[in-house]
């Protein structure tokens, strides 16, 4: 049996206390394929490269999360960007009506605990 971790994704945030921080969409995916996840905290805006190309967003992990179907006890959206909490949002409340994921995972269009910054 898989070990059971909060997991927070952001670039900039301080990892609150009780999560497992991933600062990249890749580097959650790893905990996402290797963990089960209680609590998911989001960021939509994860920075850019070397280059200064926008690096895979957290919208684009929770469309992963729904082709996918994985499975996450809660979901809270912890980003700033208005519109692309709206996305995450209403793209997950979409794939519970259509049964992509389930019904019964908690999605919360807000964090689950305060922002900081170091």
């Amino acid at each position: 049996m898989q070990e059971k971790i909060n997991l927070y994704v952001d670039d900039l945030r301080d990892c609150p206390e009780g999560f497992v921080i991933a600062h990249t969409v890749e580097h959650a995916k790893y905990y996402l394929q290797n963990f089960q996840i209680n609590v998911l905290s989001l960021d939509h805006d994860l920075g850019t490269d070397d280059q200064g190309n926008l690096l895979p967003t957290g919208y684009d992990l929770i469309k992963h999360i729904c082709e996918y179907g994985l499975r996450i006890e809660k979901i809270y959206l912890h980003t700033d960007n208005a519109v692309g909490r709206e996305n995450m949002y209403q793209t997950l409340l979409g794939a519970q009506r259509r049964g992509f994921i389930d019904k019964d995972i908690k999605i919360y269009n807000y964090s689950v605990t305060p922002n900081k910054y170091s």
